[in-house]
């Protein structure tokens, strides 16, 4: 079942998210990692900054999230995790589907361009990857995320905004 994530999930979802960042342990920059992947502080200003989460849950248990941030005239997916021993059961895809089903905003993501498994995840879901030139102009404008990061990242679109950028 997916339900929107509350302030009692807090630990739940700082703890999804580090165990799932494990996948990214080595494949990115390791100027970039850190342990744990994502603070207790780091999180909490995450949310207050306005990601929202909602949960897969099964059996009174928080399995995965993902968040999304409304930011300007777009929807942002951040921090999509799923937990290590929950991993290929169709978690992620679920999540993902319900917020595509729910937008009414163009959906961007931004992941580790190293990250191949994620590109590849969000591609089969539709997404699209946009070149490097378009992919700098969209992480400065809708992300707050070091010019490092930027520098290690990609950024895949759906095709609402492929539609809506045709049309400009």
């Amino acid at each position: 079942m997916i339900r929107r994530c509350e302030d009692r999930d807090f630990d739940d979802i700082w703890t999804i998210i580090n165990d799932g960042a494990q996948a990214y342990k080595g494949i990115i920059p390791p100027d970039r990692w850190k342990e744990p992947y994502m603070s207790v502080i780091e999180l909490r200003h995450e949310m207050e900054d306005g990601v929202a989460f909602s949960g897969w849950e099964m059996d009174g248990q928080l399995l995965g999230v993902m968040g999304v941030q409304e930011v300007q005239d777009v929807i942002l997916i951040r921090h999509a995790y799923v937990r290590t021993t929950s991993r290929n059961q169709g978690i992620g895809s679920s999540l993902l589907l319900h917020f595509k089903n729910l937008a009414q905003r163009p959906i961007l993501i931004g992941t580790w361009a190293a990250a191949v498994w994620a590109i590849r995840f969000y591609k089969r879901h539709g997404f699209q990857m946009v070149d490097a030139q378009q992919k700098d102009l969209l992480l400065k404008k809708y992300w707050k995320i070091p010019e490092r990061q930027i520098e290690t990242s990609v950024v895949l679109v759906d095709q609402h905004w492929h539609n809506l950028n045709k049309e400009r």
